[in-house]
C-alpha cells in the first residue's frame, strides 16, 4: 500500500509503540503528525521523520482533555486538508491494587486510555466520512483481555476501548472507513521502566517493531481485531484458559502478584472510620 503524503495522526508518539509506528509511517512517505505531552521527544522524533517526510510536524499537550484531543484533528485536517490515519496509541499505565489507587488517578486513566479515544474518534469521523475513506487504529492491551492483578483500572479503561472499536466495526459499515483493534501482550517499552507500575511478569518483552507491522496489517487488510504477538505461548495459553477454565486461570493469576495483607488491613481500618476508597 502506497502511504505517501497521507495524513497519519500517532498519538502517544513520545516512546514505545508510538515512536516506532511514527518513524514506520514517515519511512513510507507518509505525512506524521505526532502527539503527546512530552515536546523534547516529540521534536527529535519529528527531526528523524522529516529525513523522510519533510511536512511531518508535532502536536504537545495533553489528551487527557477533550480540547485537545479535538484540536489534534482539527488543527491537522486545517492544515493538510484530510486525515487519513489515526493511531490512538496514547496510554497511562497504573499498577496499583484498587485499595491504594486514588479516584484521581483512576479518572485520569480514564481519560487518557479512553475517553481520549471517544474524543479523537468524535472528531475524526466526519473529515473521515466527507473524503470517504479512513482507518482508526486503537490500541488496547491483551489485559483488557486477561487481566493481571493491580490492573483493575488499567483494563476497564482498554476494555472500553473494545467495545467501542467494535461498535464501530458495525456502526460505520459501507462508509469506507475502517476501524481496528489491536492488543499488545507485554512489549519492551517504557512502562517497564516506571518503578510505579512494576509487574510480576517477568517473561519475554517484544520489540515495538511487531506491532508496527500489525497496524499496517489491520490497515491494509482491514482487521478488526488482533492480539499481539499472536503466538507467544503464555498469552495463548492464557486466551484458552479464559475460554475453557476460567477459575484456573483466575487462581493462577491471583498467585502471581497477589494483594499484601497489609493493605486489605488499612482499607478496612479506614472504612470503619466511613472513609472511602481512592480518598487520602
Amino acid at each position: 500500500m502506497d502511504y505517501t503524503d497521507q495524513i497519519v495522526i500517532v498519538t502517544g508518539a513520545s516512546a514505545g509503540i508510538g515512536r516506532a509506528t511514527a518513524l514506520a509511517f514517515a519511512r513510507r512517505g507518509a505525512i506524521v503528525v505526532a502527539v503527546a505531552r512530552r515536546q523534547g521527544r516529540l521534536a527529535e522524533l519529528i527531526a528523524e521523520c522529516q529525513e523522510h517526510s519533510p511536512k511531518s510536524m508535532y502536536l504537545a499537550g495533553d489528551l487527557g482533555t477533550r480540547e485537545f484531543a479535538y484540536r489534534i484533528i482539527d488543527d491537522t485536517a486545517e492544515r493538510f486538508g484530510r486525515v487519513d490515519v489515526l493511531i490512538n496509541n496514547a496510554a497511562v499505565p497504573v499498577h496499583q491494587n484498587f485499595y491504594d489507587i486514588t479516584v484521581e488517578q483512576a479518572e485520569r486513566a480514564i481519560q487518557v486510555n479512553f475517553m481520549s479515544v471517544l474524543w479523537t474518534t468524535f472528531a475524526v469521523v466526519p473529515y473521515m466520512l466527507k473524503q470517504e475513506s479512513g482507518s482508526i487504529i486503537n490500541i488496547s492491551s491483551f489485559a483488557s483481555k486477561v487481566v493481571p492483578p493491580f490492573e483493575a483500572v488499567y483494563a476497564a479503561s482498554k476494555a472500553a476501548i473494545n467495545g467501542l472499536t467494535e461498535g464501530l466495526w458495525n456502526d460505520l459499515a459501507g462508509s469506507n472507513i475502517h476501524v481496528g483493534l489491536i492488543c499488545p501482550g507485554p512489549f519492551d517499552t517504557e512502562m517497564w521502566d516506571n518503578r510505579d507500575t512494576q509487574t510480576g511478569y517477568e517473561g519475554k518483552r517484544y520489540p515495538p517493531s511487531l506491532m508496527v507491522r500489525a497496524i499496517f496489517r489491520s490497515i491494509e487488510n482491514r482487521v478488526l481485531e488482533m492480539v499481539v504477538p499472536g503466538t507467544d505461548p503464555g498469552m495463548l495459553a492464557a486466551r484458552f484458559l479464559r475460554v475453557t477454565f476460567p477459575g484456573i486461570l483466575r487462581r493462577g493469576m491471583a498467585r502471581m502478584d497477589g494483594v499484601p495483607a497489609e493493605a486489605i488491613k488499612k482499607a478496612r481500618a479506614l472504612a470503619i472510620l466511613g472513609k472511602r476508597l481512592g480518598e487520602r
